[in-house]
């Protein structure tokens, strides 16, 4: 722990930047607004605004509550969470739209859905999946996205 000159005790800083899970939701959140754009309708659909306020929420309260934790363990765990749930409510925006456009959810036998798994497992930023993506079809980026 370290002292701040009036003797408060804080919590050493985390360089949110750097952490594995930040780096994972902020190409979450950058795929996402790629697949709305791509995938779906950009007016008259709430979805699009939907899956991108909670890509976004994922990403913003893991640096809020990482910043928050310098002084407030709770407030970090209850942020985190937040970003947690938001994560959630994405994934089952992607379920939702595979199984109402008629598209298979990869299970985890698929041999696609494994190379997928090694893949996302070894590579945390938006850079490292940008080139696969543009040649991907819905399907394909939903069921990456699910496994992120």
């Amino acid at each position: 722990m370290e002292y701040d000159t009036k003797g408060k005790v804080l919590k050493k800083a985390v360089v949110w930047k750097d952490l594995y899970f930040y780096r994972k939701s902020d190409a979450i959140y950058q795929l996402t607004v790629d697949f709305c754009h791509r995938f779906l309708p950009l007016y008259g659909d709430r979805t699009v605004d939907q899956m991108v306020q909670a890509a976004r929420s994922g990403k913003q309260n893991i640096v809020e509550g990482s910043e928050d934790g310098q002084t407030s363990s709770e407030m970090e765990i209850k942020l985190l969470n937040v970003a947690r749930g938001s994560l959630q409510e994405l994934r089952s925006d992607y379920l939702d739209y595979l199984n109402t456009h008629h598209l298979a959810v990869w299970s985890s036998d698929n041999e696609r859905q494994q190379r997928l798994r090694d893949f996302c497992h070894s590579h945390n930023d938006f850079s490292d999946y940008e080139p696969l993506v543009v040649k991907m079809n819905d399907e394909e980026m939903a069921n990456l996205l699910l496994t992120l």
